[in-house]
């Protein structure tokens, strides 16, 4: 991939001929250890969540997440809907305590996101970034109540397509790779995170937070996946979030040739389990008018109402497990002595 900015005058481009699709920032809601859909009414679960979106977000979330949210940190006035990820975590590799890595504030990108703070820019695509392919390939939007997971802290190995790792070198992103990057990124480390996008048309969840879907992305990049199977027959649009994790902090404080990657989820966890969660809370019927709309990028041709980025900001939550996160500690949040999760919560899970 070319320069962080040549990459940003190709999607003006895009925007001047034919793009799909949204594109838009989420600043960071709260950081706690909570997971409404994988250990729901779990206080607290059983690690750290970075997560964005509205403010109806807590340990139990049911039914129209909309219709109970007052704000958002997303600058798409009317999408309610929470998004999260594990969080990262550098381990000093002289005397192995560890200390959050930040989300980096999305980059003030087209439409005036200036001032998003840390989080992460959420794509809603039809197709792919070129086309919407509408008229083949209709795209039904989600109900309320729906979620899904993507990923699995369990994943050994390499993670699935669509879950990726690149490391910002003087603007450039770099090499797509499955693991974290070996060498000291001057820029940060991103991650992608692709969802599957096609459903049942019938479960707002599964038993595993997946079986309702069906993963047919094979591919990095956005690239429109292959044709639903008829057990999964409806197309919904391909959600994704990219973070961009400030670990330029760290980078005098280990040595890449005898140290190895330092870096690591807040499980416990390598680059193979990187993983993400979705809810589903946009107001009446917002996302599927943008999804209708054909030839539009970034804000659904001015279907959906948009707001300052000062204003997203001012949404917050409260703080419901209170335990300390910040600064160096000798173990990660939720973790013993022996680094296993605590008796309340899995960590092992989404």
């Amino acid at each position: 991939m070319k320069s962080l900015t040549t990459s940003l005058k190709l999607i003006a481009v895009f925007i001047a001929s034919t793009q799909a699709g949204l594109r838009f920032p989420c600043s960071t809601l709260t950081t706690q250890r909570l997971d409404p859909a994988v250990q729901p009414g779990s206080i607290p679960s059983a690690h750290l969540h970075m997560i964005v979106g509205g403010n109806a977000f807590n340990s139990t979330m049911e039914g129209d997440v909309a219709s109970r949210a007052t704000c958002t940190t997303c600058q798409m006035a009317e999408d309610f809907s929470n998004y999260w990820v594990a969080h990262m975590y550098f381990r000093d590799p002289k005397n192995g305590s560890y200390h959050r890595v930040m989300p980096a504030p999305v980059q003030p990108l087209l439409g005036g996101s200036n001032g998003a703070q840390g989080g992460l820019t959420i794509y809603y695509t039809q197709f792919d970034l070129s086309k919407d392919n509408l008229k083949q390939q209709p795209v039904k939007t989600f109900p309320p109540g729906f979620r899904m997971t993507v990923g699995s802290p369990t994943q050994t190995g390499k993670p699935h397509a669509g879950l990726s790792y690149q490391c910002i070198q003087g603007g450039n992103r770099g090499t797509l790779v499955s693991q974290f990057p070996t060498t000291k990124c001057n820029g940060g480390i991103f991650t992608t995170h692709h969802f599957p996008p096609c459903w049942n048309g019938k479960d707002l969840d599964s038993p595993d937070h997946q079986s309702h879907m069906y993963n047919t992305v094979n591919s990095e990049y956005f690239n429109n996946a292959p044709k639903c199977p008829d057990s999964h027959p409806v197309r919904v649009p391909q959600v994704t979030f990219e973070i961009t994790w400030d670990t330029t902090p760290f980078n005098s404080l280990w040595d890449p040739a005898k140290d190895g990657n330092p870096f690591l989820w807040s499980f416990e966890g390598n680059a193979a389990g990187t993983h993400a969660d979705y809810m589903f809370g946009w107001k009446g019927d917002a996302l599927q008018r943008a999804m209708d709309k054909s030839e539009c990028f970034y804000d659904g041709c001015g279907s959906i109402k948009k707001q300052a980025m000062a204003d997203a900001n001012k949404c917050t939550v409260k703080d419901f497990v209170g335990e300390k996160i910040d600064g160096w500690a000798k173990y990660l949040p939720g973790m013993t002595t022996e680094h296993r999760p605590m008796k309340r919560g899995r960590a092992f899970e989404a």
